[in-house]
């Protein structure tokens, strides 16, 4: 016999998250293993654009931070050849150089000392609403991390190598979690590799969903209220290791050279 079906939905939601603290947490990836899966999850999302877009995660002392090595795709990169640079860019682990582009990932660390990752890139559906100069409409249940969590910089600054970028992309951003740039691409923050991971995967579904919609009609606004559950409600710890698990299975059955040795999640 049931006993739930006249509980509250505030009661079933609290045992939902009880029982998810029981049977999810975080793996045994280092952050370096976490950004190179990421990366090739990220490939195969369709977020390579050539070399173009950065992944960043905060190192272990203050001011630097992981990041690729100029020159390799999405699908090279490995725990191994990441690089670990300083606010300056200087490479203060491993070989070759960082991209130039990588400046505006100082400014936002040092603006947002809850951000602890950063995931930059050109994905064809944000980069194709980012010509429009349309903002990020969020209006289906799936995308709802991103409701009014979502901030748009209507005007290019042009190449994001200086510090003028820096200051302008990490203001538009504020303290929001996500911000889509015009004539650019998208850019994603995360206390954790696996939020921003998850909410890279979503800015592209996002994106993609409301232009298929544009075509055929007018994007209907969701209720304000339910929205905001469902952002809170999508966006916990344990919602992010699950889901960046499952990325991360799927990843290594595809990729399984971007990490040393055996790993389990």
């Amino acid at each position: 016999m049931a006993k739930t079906l006249g509980e509250t939905k505030d009661v079933l939601i609290g045992r939902a998250e009880r029982q998810m603290r029981e049977h999810f947490g975080d793996t045994e990836l280092t952050t370096r293993q976490k950004l190179a899966l990421t990366c090739r999850i990220l490939f195969d999302g369709g977020h390579d654009s050539g070399l173009a877009g950065q992944l960043t995660a905060r190192g272990q002392e203050p001011g630097s931070y992981y990041t690729e090595r100029l020159g390799l795709g999405f699908d090279e990169i490995t725990e191994e050849n990441l690089l670990l640079v300083d606010e300056d860019l200087n490479v203060l682990e491993g070989t070759g150089m960082p991209n130039p582009a990588n400046r505006f990932h100082s400014w936002i660390y040092r603006a947002r000392e809850d951000v602890n990752c950063v995931i930059h890139t050109h994905s064809l559906h944000t980069a194709a609403l980012a010509m429009l100069e349309v903002p990020l409409v969020v209006s289906h249940m799936d995308t709802t991390p991103l409701y009014d969590d979502c901030a748009f910089l209507k005007d290019w600054p042009g190449v994001p190598v200086g510090n003028e970028e820096g200051e302008i992309i990490s203001a538009a951003l504020g303290d929001k979690r996500a911000v889509l740039l015009a004539h650019h691409g998208q850019l994603v923050t995360g206390a954790t590799v696996e939020e921003a991971c998850n909410l890279a995967i979503l800015i592209e579904r996002a994106a993609r969903l409301q232009l298929l919609a544009m075509s055929a009609g007018t994007v209907r606004p969701l209720p304000p209220a339910l929205a905001r559950e469902a952002h809170d409600w999508t966006s916990t710890d344990r919602r992010n290791q699950a889901n960046f698990a499952y990325y991360a299975r799927r990843a290594l059955r595809r990729h399984p050279d971007c990490v040393t040795g055996e790993v389990r999640i």
